[in-house]
């Protein structure tokens, strides 16, 4: 049965500022004055000529090369940090952005942590005399590739498998990262318009500020979280901007909690779900809902049963799994198949029917839903219900099994605008027959595979049940010891 669950009001106030502006005053304004530096040791012109000659000798090891090229081509090759103004608030505000990366679950490593030095940023805004134009520019240069790369691992994620580094820099992608931070520097706040290219779901913002609040916060109190646990929310947000969760009218399967939430812009609706098995696991996907058709799959004839299936299965007891057939009894109950059912069957065949699936599971129950994607994969009904009395429910062969499937048939046609069609709905599916209902707004379908949400301040774990965070924490840490737990 659904489960009706009232959306909490969630604030995504994510600010860096209020942890950072004390930081920031003590580095702009050390000993007690401010940095001073000489206008003519800063020219503009000279480091921008360094830019272009560095960037076209291709003589500094960039993560985005050509995005990096792109937006100095379009800024005439004219610094953004190292200029000759009196203010660098920007400059400073990058430096401690890259400081505070742990906060969303990503490593100083990423991003040129030992080339980008306070005390180098110091010598050339105080000493300006003493660092070479060349250093400045390559600094600039620098800077501008880890401010770029730290935005695309907020908005895409750092192992993303749809948008790996080289596509995402090839820049026909719809986000434009050099863009967006160009814009950055015309906004009010400039720190915020940065991390605002995160997703923008509730699920995603929970677990950001739990990993704030860890990695900030409460460090600075001797508050101490498990590595582990960090380590989980981590992998968790990198997934969640692989696939981003839009909050409103959206049909949100998660894999490792066995659910299904159809989110409203007001309530959200539970389902309990069946997944696949590990050795044939759900896989994760973003598509969009267009139909569902009653009485799916195909009844065979009681004489093809008996003279055909039943010898096979009875020579083979997997047959009729690896087929797509299920067996019923006459009040439309599911039989297990082993040898002990099979002779009782082969004894009384009269008084039990097959039914074979079009797709991954042995039966699709009398309705299923249909969205485009490449793995053949779908929502349905299924005549096990006593499996959703499980608390663990990976029995699938891929296919996702809706405990109560009609409910969501008829919850999508009164989001439709086609509450008149649900009694039809019923009846087809009482007397077994084959209808298809289309959608005029297809419903967005999300497949996440999320080991841990956040959910009023405290994480919830889930199984790893295809055992997945091991090798993305690894990647995602560049490390080959694994913290979180088994």
């Amino acid at each position: 049965m659904e489960k009706q669950i009232k959306k909490p009001v969630l604030s995504i106030g994510i600010s860096l500022m209020m942890l950072l502006t004390g930081i920031l005053l003590q580095l702009i304004l050390p000993a007690g004055k401010a940095v001073a530096h000489a206008n003519g040791n800063l020219q503009t012109e000279n480091i921008s000529a360094a830019i272009q000659q560095l960037l076209n000798q291709d003589s500094i090891n960039l993560y985005y090369p050509a995005s990096v090229k792109r937006l100095y081509q379009k800024e005439n090759y004219n610094p953004l940090w190292i200029t000759p103004q009196a203010d660098h608030k920007h400059t400073w505000e990058a430096m401690l952005m890259l400081d505070c990366v742990l906060e969303f679950g990503l490593s100083h490593n990423d991003y040129h942590a030992a080339e980008l030095s306070y005390d180098q940023l110091h010598q050339i805004f105080e000493t300006p005399g003493k660092v070479t134009v060349e250093q400045k520019a390559k600094f600039e240069i620098t800077l501008t590739d880890a401010l770029i790369t730290f935005m695309n691992h907020l908005h895409y994620g750092k192992l993303n498998p749809r948008f790996p580094a080289v596509k995402i820099d090839d820049g026909n992608l719809n986000f434009n990262t050099e863009q967006a931070l160009i814009s950055a520097f015309n906004e009010q706040d400039f720190m915020s318009a940065i991390v605002g290219v995160q997703p923008k779901s509730k699920a995603y913002a929970a677990l950001q500020n739990y990993m704030h609040l860890t990695k900030g916060q409460y460090q600075g109190d001797c508050y101490e979280v498990p590595e582990a646990e960090v380590r989980k929310v981590a992998i968790n947000m990198e997934r969640l901007r692989w696939i981003d969760v839009d909050d409103n009218n959206l049909l949100w399967v998660n894999i490792p909690s066995y659910t299904l939430i159809w989110h409203k812009p007001d309530t959200d609706v539970s389902f309990k779900v069946i997944v696949g098995k590990p050795a044939t696991p759900t896989p994760t996907l973003a598509s969009n809902l267009t139909h569902f058709i009653t009485a799916p799959d195909w009844k065979v004839p009681q004489k093809i049963f008996v003279k055909e299936l039943l010898p096979k299965a009875l020579a083979d007891t997997a047959y009729l799994e690896k087929n797509q057939f299920a067996v019923y009894d006459r009040q439309g109950k599911d039989v297990p198949i082993s040898k002990h059912s099979l002779s009782i069957i082969a004894k009384n065949p009269s008084a039990y029917y097959a039914r074979q699936s079009a797709g991954c599971d042995n039966s699709l129950g009398l309705i299923v839903f249909r969205f485009n994607n490449p793995f053949d994969i779908y929502l349905h009904d299924t005549p096990q219900k006593q499996l959703f009395n499980k608390k663990e429910r990976a029995f699938s062969h891929g296919c996702i099994r809706v405990e109560d499937a009609y409910q969501l048939a008829a919850l999508l046609l009164k989001n439709d605008g086609a509450g008149s069609s649900v009694s039809a709905v019923k009846a087809a599916m009482q007397n077994y027959e084959t209808r298809t209902f289309h959608l005029k707004r297809p419903v967005p379908v999300k497949i996440t595979y999320l080991t841990c949400e956040s959910k009023e301040g405290q994480i919830v774990t889930y199984k790893d049940i295809y055992n997945l965070d091991k090798a993305l924490e690894m990647a995602l840490y560049n490390v080959t010891e694994f913290y979180s737990k088994r």
